[in-house]
């Protein structure tokens, strides 16, 4: 995987011919069942996946990650990963509590695939195709999983009767004109993933509220989580004495998502629920949803407000918020694990944050529905895309807000009060005094953990300030509405942005670009 790695990165340096072509990405139609099983901490789904080939190649196999494999034993590439950041007390030592993903059948036309696993990990497969899929063509693959979930210390976990479900069905490689993109789970390092639909369908135990990506269709669940996520009287199969047990009476519910690359879902008996509408500035209204803990962090109950006000100013800065609804859920009480975004739905966990802090935290995680949701860039090899890019508005948000930056270590923050401007100015100016090695524009595995921070998240956020003066306030703002029209839904690269920009603005930006080596 590091060879592959490297020479992706070397064929974006170098501009290939194939990312000249004419655009295209492929095309993913995802039907997904799973059920939790409470008491097993698992989970036990069934996919159906309909993979469209709009590339101009035709295709004999497909690359498939198998993430929750990343947790089963101490060598894989995540173990390794978070030995290497020191990290490697953070998780359990292996072992049958691990998570781990299997009872997968690929089949196409109910005849099965051949299935060959990765030589280097354990989390990533190839499945043949049961003939070749030619431009313009689709096949449909089904298979059945069980996922074991890990006690919750990265991503994908459970605490207690909490559920934190994340990278966690059978998910197709990203192809595009730069080729396969298979990678393992990392803990340092997100994601790469296609655009497509996704009808999905959960069932939990009667006494579970569940917030996940998309739009939830069942009628009487949805008006409940409107009105707070009160208990809902769920009828039994079977009056019997023995089946008093809330886990045996269990309520399906239907989330669907379109033009998303991730799907996520959090499951918790006892989640207090705020609920509101907003009004984008076209017109358009969009649902709101905070999940929190009963006992969690008293700065929620003003998680509403901080989520309207994030959507207002990235609508204004970037472009309207794209999808129907956002929701934010309070996660548990890791202190310092922060906030992990996915399409619609953001996982946060801070539970000694002030109001302000999380006001910030909220913001950043809302905003990666621009910059990672909408705008879908390969985040393990060019994170600064995201993590940069989004940093940049958030901080613009905080300083015009609060006339402080409150997720900025003190180090990187001016000592006298300021305006809004002469703060961000400021912090600007400290971050550019730090020497750029490594670049800002290398993949995520080339960075030790304190250079991830600082270089991908600080210096990216300078980075744009260095943008911005380039092109003037005026253009800055109109370019990257323009990018942003440009390459919803796609994904962009390092060349495409530039393009966008200068075409949009009609500025020369190859001296700021360079800065990212």
């Amino acid at each position: 995987m590091q060879v592959r790695t490297y020479l992706l990165s070397l064929a974006v340096c170098c501009q290939l011919p194939l990312a000249a072509q004419k655009y295209w990405q492929q095309e993913l139609h995802y039907e997904i069942r799973v059920a939790l099983l409470e008491s097993a901490r698992s989970l036990r789904g069934f996919e159906k996946l309909q993979y469209v080939n709009r590339s101009p190649d035709t295709l004999h196999f497909i690359w498939f990650h198998l993430w929750p494999n990343a947790y089963k034993n101490k060598s894989t590439a995540f173990y390794l990963q978070m030995e290497q950041l020191g990290l490697r007390n953070l998780s359990p030592a292996g072992g049958p509590e691990n998570g781990y993903m299997d009872s997968l059948l690929f089949r196409s036309g109910g005849n099965p695939l051949r299935v060959i696993p990765d030589s280097l990990n354990i989390d990533i497969v190839k499945v043949i195709l049961p003939g070749p899929l030619v431009p313009g063509d689709s096949v449909t693959l089904t298979t059945p999983f069980f996922v074991k979930v890990p006690p919750y210390f990265s991503r994908l976990g459970h605490d207690g009767e909490s559920f934190y479900i994340s990278q966690w069905y059978p998910k197709p490689a990203v192809y595009d004109s730069y080729g396969w993109h298979p990678m393992p789970y990392l803990e340092q390092g997100e994601f790469y993933s296609e655009f497509g639909s996704f009808d999905v369908h959960i069932t939990v135990p009667a006494s579970y509220k569940v917030a996940a990506t998309g739009q939830l269709l069942d009628q009487k669940e949805l008006s409940n989580y409107r009105a707070g996520g009160g208990s809902i009287p769920v009828g039994r199969n079977n009056p019997e004495s023995e089946l008093a047990d809330s886990a045996r009476v269990t309520k399906t519910l239907e989330f669907t998502a379109d033009r998303v690359h991730d799907f996520a879902w959090f499951a918790d008996k006892q989640f207090r629920i705020y609920y509101d509408t907003l009004r984008l500035p076209s017109g358009k209204i969009i649902d709101l949803f905070a999940f929190c803990r009963r006992r969690g962090n008293p700065a929620w109950t003003k998680s509403i407000g901080f989520m309207k006000d994030a959507i207002l100013h990235y609508s204004r800065w970037v472009g309207e918020y794209p999808y129907p609804v956002v929701k934010a859920v309070e996660g548990p009480n890791n202190e310092g694990a922060g906030g992990m975004e996915y399409p619609m739905i953001t996982l946060i966990s801070e539970p000694a944050a002030s109001p302000e802090s999380l006001d910030g935290t909220l913001a950043h995680e809302i905003g990666h529905n621009w910059f990672y949701g909408a705008l879908g860039s390969n985040e393990r090899d060019h994170a600064w895309m995201d993590e940069g890019v989004n940093s940049y508005y958030e901080f613009r948000y905080e300083a015009e807000k609060y006339g402080n930056i409150s997720t900025l270590p003190p180090a990187l923050t001016p000592e006298a009060p300021m305006s809004p401007e002469g703060l961000l100015k400021g912090v600007y100016e400290i971050i550019g005094r730090y020497p750029n090695n490594p670049g800002i524009d290398n993949p995520s595995t080339e960075f030790t953990e304190r250079e991830y921070d600082f270089v991908v998240y600080y210096r990216g956020a300078w980075w744009m300030s260095v943008l911005e003066k380039a092109l003037g306030e005026d253009k800055f703002e109109s370019g990257m509405h323009a990018y942003f029209r440009d390459w919803k839904f796609k994904h962009p690269y390092p060349s495409d942005m530039r393009k966008s920009l200068e075409r949009n603005t009609g500025v020369s930006l190859r001296d700021v670009f360079r800065l990212l080596f």
